[in-house]
């Protein structure tokens, strides 16, 4: 716990980073969410930087067809035309092309249990943890990835819908980016100016092991740069 909270404070997080897993069976002591029905399976995000670890089922998830979709949950029957339905709005409006809705990442089958709380005392194994950071310290931990080898250098990302940043993560075992979409931060209130790290959940161990020497790093090389642009303005 106290290596997750120094990693919070050497990036000067104002969002806790959270802990997602995917199961087969609810982790042993977690209670289910029992609080009613949320807009979106990204609102759980914002319950989880909240301090809450909780598990939710398919039918949890129903209400984002978007959402469903990218966690290959299928809606029931009376509902499968949402997802047409949502991405026809869409693009009636500009705000995706058909032509994008193939390349949306999605979980490669259905999990029967998403868990959702702190990266700091979840209660269970992450899948993934999503770290909400502005672009200064998104670049630390971009860094601190590439050192982990959580990530090759080169990471992936993208903008809709931000729940996606999970599949993407999970299955290519890297990190990846998400500018977090407008249904995104509408639900979890995510900042204007902050985006989205996913790192894979057995790599953020190792990731939070190299945040320290990579800030000191970077403490370093801004030092010889002001110093630098200092003597030519000299």
């Amino acid at each position: 716990m106290t290596q997750i909270r120094n990693a919070q404070a050497l990036l000067g997080l104002t969002i806790p980073p959270i802990a997602i897993g995917l199961f087969d069976i609810p982790p042993p002591g977690l209670a289910a969410w029992e609080e009613g029905e949320v807009p979106a399976g990204c609102a759980f995000w914002r319950e989880a930087q909240q301090g809450r670890s909780f598990y939710t089922v398919p039918s949890d998830h129903y209400n984002c067809a978007v959402g469903a979709h990218t966690h290959a949950i299928p809606l029931p029957m009376a509902r499968e035309g949402e997802l047409m339905q949502t991405v026809g709005f869409m693009v009636e409006n500009g705000y995706i092309a058909m032509e994008e809705v193939p390349g949306i990442p999605t979980l490669g089958e259905t999990p029967s249990v998403i868990a959702y709380g702190p990266a700091d005392s979840a209660g269970f194994s992450p899948t993934v943890v999503i770290v909400a950071a502005a672009p200064a310290a998104a670049m630390l931990l971009y860094e601190a990835a590439v050192a982990a080898g959580a990530s090759t250098g080169v990471m992936a990302g993208l903008g809709r819908p931000g729940c996606a940043i999970l599949p993407l993560a999970q299955s290519t075992g890297t990190s990846a980016l998400s500018f977090g979409c407008k249904g995104n931060r509408t639900f979890t209130g995510l900042p204007d100016d902050h985006l989205y790290i996913c790192i894979p959940g057995d790599k953020w161990p190792d990731v939070v092991e190299k945040l320290e020497a990579v800030n000191t790093a970077n403490e370093t090389m801004a030092a010889h740069y002001t110093a630098k642009q200092e003597a030519m303005a000299a």
